[in-house]
């Protein structure tokens, strides 16, 4: 079973452009409130009289919003329209963000927060199943793509203006916009993406029955290890870029911009390249992302070296994106909206993972080299996952 369907005549391009445009402004949205935290930190922190490393807990409690968030959301609304849910999704995503802005404590901000990140996993999975519908099968890991590439746009235009925006309004500004951002969401999502009925066999126990594949749970592991290495890095870009590289603290925004671009450009050659070959792309990912990680350690030591390895990261490690949301979906059979949320859920445990094994390189007192070379060896662990999945097909395929 495959995660499209042969779209009708009644399916233009320009409808399918629209509807891959409304669930894109919704990943620029969601990118942009994920990430701007990180850039306000100090004024949200004066701002609920918390120290910088208190308000650091805010990051978290988002993340264990969409941990949470996803599986449970994609399971009990499995017999929810999926228009319906994409906007139920989008109007809690709303008032998270404007619980933040108007946040006076730092435990009614720790909710808001968490509350705003409940809908981001379900949202892009089931936006990545609603994109794919639209399509030919042979388009649907571009259409994935396209749906989601507005999440690394996020980093080169929402997250700086966003960032700019609460420094120089208050840091209420920041959510306040992006919850702006989120009802033009809604309303590009009510106008653009057609009604999409639940077949009768649809439901919580056929969404929970992709927890029973082994195939599903390989493609969960190959991005949590694999993408590990790439957030054991990145983790600590900042500090990498100013010691290694020289940078300047204000130069760090461009490096995070390059990073972005880096981003967009491996999320729309990742779906063109998961249309030829899901598996191919798995393993090229992987392979790159294990030779740019093996190498940046020495290419951050010149700045323009630097940079180029900031762009080669972000563009190899998105390139698996598109890819591993398409392999979901094609193991999950019955399950996709559930495999597919999962696919965001394990990307943060990613993150707090290549975090947390970064600073035991860095606290056992190795240089800022070294967490991407420990990176360089997720992702080759990443690889061996993917090969040992392929091989799972092939047995399968022969008996």
């Amino acid at each position: 079973m495959t995660a499209s369907v042969t779209p009708d005549s009644r399916t233009t391009a320009r409808h399918v452009g629209l509807a891959l445009f409304a669930l894109a402004t919704g990943g620029f949205a969601i990118g942009t409130t994920e990430f701007v935290t990180m850039g306000l930190l100090p004024q949200i922190a004066d701002g609920v009289d918390i120290s910088i490393p208190t308000a650091g807990h805010l990051i978290s409690a988002y993340a264990i919003g969409v941990v949470v968030g996803a599986p449970v959301i994609a399971a009990l609304g499995a017999r929810t329209g999926r228009k319906r849910l994409l906007l139920g999704l989008m109007a809690v995503f709303v008032l998270g963000n404007v619980l933040s802005a108007v946040a006076s404590s730092y435990e009614f901000l720790m909710a808001a927060r968490f509350l705003t990140g409940v809908p981001h996993g379900a949202f892009f999975g089931i936006g990545a199943v609603v994109g794919a519908s639209l399509v030919p099968v042979n388009r649907r890991a571009w259409a994935v793509s396209m749906s989601m590439v507005g999440l690394p746009v996020s980093n080169i235009i929402g997250v700086p203006v966003a960032t700019l925006l609460g420094q120089k309004f208050g840091w209420q500004a920041a959510f306040l916009a992006v919850g702006g951002l989120g009802l033009l969401t809604l309303v590009a999502v009510w106008f653009w993406i057609t009604p999409q009925p639940v077949g009768s066999d649809v439901n919580v126990r056929s969404e929970l029955s992709a927890l029973a594949r082994p195939q599903v749970w390989m493609a969960l592991l190959i991005g949590m290890v694999g993408f590990g290495g790439m957030f054991a890095t990145y983790s600590y870009i900042a500090p990498t870029m100013t010691e290694l590289a020289g940078f300047s603290a204000a130069a760090v925004t461009i490096v995070l911009a390059v990073y972005g671009v880096g981003m967009t450009c491996g999320t729309v050659v990742g779906g063109r390249l998961a249309d030829r070959s899901v598996m191919g792309s798995l393993y090229g990912g992987l392979i790159a992302i294990a030779i740019v990680l093996g190498s940046f350690g020495w290419l951050a030591q010149a700045r323009p070296t630097a940079l180029i390895a900031v762009f080669a990261m972000g563009f190899s490690a998105s390139i698996l994106v598109p890819a591993l949301q398409t392999r979901l979906m094609d193991v999950a059979h019955e399950g996709q909206s559930l495999a597919a949320s999962l696919n965001h859920s394990t990307l943060n445990i990613a993150n707090a993972l290549g975090a947390w094994l970064g600073s035991v390189v860095l606290a056992a007192g190795y240089g800022y080299e070294w967490p991407s070379r420990l990176g360089a060896g997720l992702a080759i662990a990443g690889l061996i996952l993917a090969l040992i999945s392929g091989l799972m097909d092939r047995r399968g395929r022969l008996r």
